[in-house]
């Protein structure tokens, strides 16, 4: 493998680089929108074609398994996802029999043949021979407005919604009553937006979504027919030499019309008890989660209830670190604290199991995590939500939104606070017909 950089324009190129990949089976690019914290590593990353790669369709020992494929490749960059039903590798835990219409497999990574690294002004490309791709994505032709695919007669995607507002209160009753009892203290309910026998141009559809939610963690993720379209807003678990940082996010609230609005909504969800409250409940399970990989003594959660602000909604954001024990494997330090604790709930393993029993759908990728293990020993993933995942061959887009349900939650606002999280996506979908 050979090593280039070149000057580009960036906007261009990298719409001409994503257009130039669709050929390929297996695609991964993944943007930061230029957002910027103390652990930021990449802008912008695109690996397709696979040289080789892990699969697991039965998640049974995949950890393990993803473990001996990763000694194979210890100096490669390895793009790839967790899927949320990895949680029954993990704990002793089981999921219903339920229909998985998007047939992704449980986890997935590949070594790629090609890796295009977005730097400002300039692309770096690592392939058998980088001039030869350059040139390559130089030819694509792009039409101004391809990044958005209208129909002249558009009939709106039928999204359709797994529970009705009524089954989704009667789940959240059901959920409190458990707190009520002490069996959890918090729990993540979730629910499926859905839609059959849809015909979508999926890149185009993740560019569409990328600008009117563009957010530090966006991926759009392609393995033959399956596509992850994402524009998550959260850290699951990076690693930065030693060091592991995990960041849950806790507290919603929407962006207002107007400046004046707009701080008052802030201002508002930095004072409400309830969103602290399931901020620093979740903070302490991440915590325990970190010491199982954590030298002792250094799992740190002092940054706490930062507020950050994106296009689409206002959220509280910690930060919880830890020196990783050398003794443990970065693949196992992923294990000892996934599925993210943010999505879950607490106790963790009870309010897994109550999230199988009251859901009404199968989470699959949504809830699990997409990222890197980069050539250097570095890693990085994201919490997969504000996701749309879809199976090109059936037709079938699935999306998936939650929300944190304590004591002193309230199912209207529970049920409001999932809709507002679904309104980037249902922004995105009206702009294409079935």
């Amino acid at each position: 493998m050979a090593k280039a950089i070149f000057d580009i324009e960036n906007t261009v190129f990298e719409r001409q680089a994503l257009h130039w990949a669709q050929q390929f089976n297996e695609v991964c690019f993944l943007q930061s929108n230029d957002y910027v914290d103390p652990y930021s590593k990449i802008k912008a990353i695109l690996a397709v074609e696979a040289a080789d790669f892990f699969r697991s369709n039965d998640g049974q020992d995949a950890f393990a398994k993803l473990e001996n494929f990763r000694t194979r490749y210890p100096r490669k960059w390895i793009p790839g996802f967790f899927s949320y039903d990895l949680k029954n590798d993990t704990e002793s835990l089981r999921t219903p029999r339920r229909s998985d219409n998007l047939q992704f497999p449980e986890a997935y990574f590949f070594v790629p043949k090609i890796l295009l690294r977005f730097l400002a002004g300039q692309v770096e490309i690592e392939a058998e021979d980088p001039n030869v791709i350059f040139l390559a994505i130089q030819l694509v032709e792009i039409l101004p407005d391809a990044h958005v695919s209208l129909s002249k007669n558009p009939q709106p995607i039928a999204v359709k919604m797994r529970f009705s507002k009524a089954a989704y209160i009667d789940a959240f009753e059901h959920m409190q009553q458990h707190i009520q009892r002490g069996d959890i203290y918090e729990v993540n309910l979730c629910q499926e937006f859905y839609a059959d026998a849809v015909n979508i141009p999926p890149l185009p559809l993740y560019q569409t979504l990328n600008r009117i939610s563009p957010t530090p963690f966006s991926c759009f993720l392609k393995i033959d027919d399956n596509y992850i379209l994402s524009a998550s807003p959260e850290r699951f678990l990076a690693k930065r030499n030693e060091m592991l940082i995990s960041q849950p996010i806790k507290g919603t609230a929407a962006r207002g019309n107007t400046e004046e609005e707009d701080r008052a909504l802030t201002e508002a969800l930095l004072r409400n008890p309830k969103e602290i409250a399931e901020n620093i409940m979740i903070v302490d399970l991440v915590r325990n989660d970190l010491t199982r990989s954590a030298t002792p003594g250094t799992v740190d959660a002092s940054r706490r209830l930062e507020l950050h602000s994106f296009k689409q909604v206002h959220q509280l954001i910690s930060t919880v670190t830890c020196l990783k024990n050398p003794a443990i494997s970065d693949v196992q330090a992923i294990k000892n604290t996934f599925p993210p604790g943010s999505m879950t709930g607490a106790p963790k393993i009870k309010a897994m199991e109550l999230c199988e029993q009251y859901e009404a759908s199968k989470r699959g990728i949504y809830s699990g995590a997409v990222g890197y293990f980069s050539e250097d020993g570095d890693f990085d993933f994201n919490v997969v939500i504000r996701s749309i995942l879809y199976n090109k061959t059936n037709g079938y887009l699935s999306f998936h939104t939650g929300g944190a349900i304590t004591l002193d939650a309230q199912a209207e606002k529970e049920y409001e606070e999932c809709i507002l999280k679904a309104s980037a996506i249902l922004a995105a979908l009206s702009t294409y017909s079935q």
